[in-house]
């Protein structure tokens, strides 16, 4: 059969014929169905990110993570986040962000991973995020570094919602981020494992990928930009002159049903690499050290192409 927006009848093509059934097939074709192209090379939908259909098999009985689904303490939180550090961050440094538009569309749990360039971070990543999403966002946090101190057991508890993160191998705080996600509630981590030394991306650990595909989350990928060269490692406080820092959330990624966790880590990466890179001339200027280094690459590159 011909596709049914063939016209037929005095609206028919001149040299058409009319098959038994009542069809209208055009010159030269053999009366086959013809194969619907737009259908087909149309692009796949996106996933939806506020489906209620994430949330079914969500568990909200854990009554230990009962703390970080707070309905009171997002109020402090967004005080002390939005109120007291935001006039600090803006007395120091010279804050921008970005913010895609699917990020706000973002209901329920999810991955935030970015690049990490010092201890401000994770308080700079909630306080830059749409309220909405950024309400019970929880960071996990070195335990040997954080923890044995009550000062910065108190900042990251209030300040960042943290959990804590073993690294000396010990399998004390095992499987709470996932357990936060499958709980609701999205949490923040740093792949490359610690902060910059260099001002350089590291690789990706694949711990943020494994979590978001095993448990259906979006990533939102997200680059710092300028953190580095304002509050470079063994700095406790930015240099003088508030410099420009950028905080950038790019389009939500979800992985695919056939991808697996190390593409998905190199997908993640590349994405957040690219939003550093597509910023950074922006927001820190075409004339700093690393904007001439990327016109050096792009002009490589374009030689090469």
């Amino acid at each position: 059969m011909a596709p049914s927006n063939v016209p037929s009848g005095p609206d028919a093509t001149p040299g058409s014929s009319r098959s038994s059934d009542g069809t209208t097939t055009a010159p030269g074709s053999t009366g086959a169905s013809a194969p619907d192209r737009s259908a087909s090379s149309a692009p796949a939908p996106r996933p939806s990110l506020s489906s209620r259909d994430r949330a079914k098999d969500f568990d909200y009985s854990d009554e230990q993570l009962g703390v970080y689904r707070s309905r009171w303490r997002p109020i402090v939180r967004r005080i002390l986040l939005r109120g007291i550090f935001r006039g600090i961050v803006r007395s120091a440094v010279t804050p921008s962000v970005e913010v895609h538009r699917r990020v706000r569309s973002i209901r329920g749990p999810f991955v935030l991973v970015a690049n990490h360039t010092s201890h401000v971070d994770a308080p700079l990543l909630a306080m830059s995020l749409p309220w909405t999403q950024a309400r019970l966002l929880s960071t996990g946090v070195a335990a040997d570094y954080w923890y044995p101190h009550w000062y910065r057991r108190w900042f990251v508890r209030w300040f960042m919602n943290a959990y804590f993160i073993d690294r000396d191998g010990s399998r004390k705080n095992a499987g709470v981020s996932r357990r936060l996600l499958r709980a609701g509630v999205p949490i923040l981590v740093f792949p490359e494992g610690g902060r910059q030394k260099t001002g350089e991306m590291g690789p990706f650990n694949p711990g943020g990928a494994a979590l978001a595909a095993s448990t259906g989350v979006p990533v939102v990928p997200a680059a710092i930009v300028g953190g580095y060269e304002a509050m470079p490692k063994g700095r406790s406080w930015p240099v003088p002159g508030r410099p420009p820092v950028g905080v950038v959330f790019g389009e939500p990624l979800v992985a695919d049903p056939d991808e697996t966790v190390t593409d998905f880590t190199a997908r993640i990466r590349a994405s957040v690499a690219e939003l550093y890179r597509a910023h950074h001339d922006q927001i820190l200027g075409p004339d700093s050290a690393r904007g001439r280094r990327n016109r050096m690459q792009d002009e490589k590159r374009a030689k090469s192409e």
